[in-house]
């Protein structure tokens, strides 16, 4: 009875820590989905901010604006080009580390942009605009060479891939449209083959099982075992005589 008690007990444990577990992670995966549709809807609004800024303000704030709008769209679409490229790819997760230390120096140019935006010294920030606009140059060209190395060199994977299919259809086709040897009299002849095969290798058995064996040769018959002994004629005996003999 103890035994079954501690047994349903530790069952009771397990089914609870488990379904705990579920449960953190269920709430986490809520979480970070949460936070990616926050992120990604104060991105869109920011955009849309900057991007009528851009086009209703004209002078300095105008120009910031812009420099952001661009600077952002640049550095978004590179990292979406780079994260997707990745997944079939796996060289070009050096190029997205590159794209990490670009990315910092982004963020950093865009913050001061945003920074500035709120600043009350028109001139001053107009001072400032040939080097802001030099840097933030600089770091979109920098994205667009890698957006475009990464779509450049799928594109060429693509295409190297569909020339090969290619290839192997125009193959797969004529041998399909070769109607002087159809698969089932190859089949047919080959299996044919095998049983003249079989049936030679049977008989050659069958044959070699009933021809006569040759009779061994002869014995020659053993001599006795105490043959007579030849009759020894000594010179003092004298010659039997013909009547005798009689």
């Amino acid at each position: 009875m103890e035994v079954a008690l501690i047994i349903f007990a530790l069952m009771l444990l397990t089914i609870v820590g488990l379904g705990a577990y579920l449960t953190v992670k269920a709430v986490g995966a809520a979480k970070r989905g949460v936070e990616r549709t926050v992120v990604q809807a104060r991105r869109t609004v920011e955009d849309t901010a900057l991007r009528a800024k851009s086009f209703g303000q004209v002078g300095v704030a105008g120009a910031l604006a812009q420099l952001r709008l661009d600077l952002r769209t640049s550095m978004r679409a590179t990292q979406l080009a780079l994260a997707e490229g990745a997944r079939a790819d796996a060289s070009l997760r050096e190029s997205l580390g590159l794209f990490e230390r670009l990315s910092a120096h982004g963020h950093e140019l865009d913050g001061e942009l945003k920074r500035l935006e709120q600043e009350p010294d028109r001139q001053r920030t107009a001072e400032l605009l040939p080097d802001l606009r030099e840097r933030a140059s600089r770091i979109i060209q920098s994205a667009d060479s890698l957006r475009w190395a990464a779509r450049d060199r799928a594109r060429r994977f693509a295409e190297d891939d569909l020339s090969l299919l290619s290839d192997q259809i125009q193959m797969e086709s004529g041998a399909l449209r070769d109607w002087s040897r159809e698969p089932v009299d190859d089949l047919a002849a080959a299996a044919a083959e095998w049983d003249a095969a079989q049936a030679a290798q049977a008989q050659s058995a069958q044959s070699a099982q009933s021809a006569p064996s040759p009779e061994p040769a002869p014995k020659p018959r053993p001599a006795a075992l105490n043959p007579p002994a030849p009759t020894v004629q000594y010179p003092w005996q004298k010659a039997p005589r013909p009547e005798s003999a009689g």
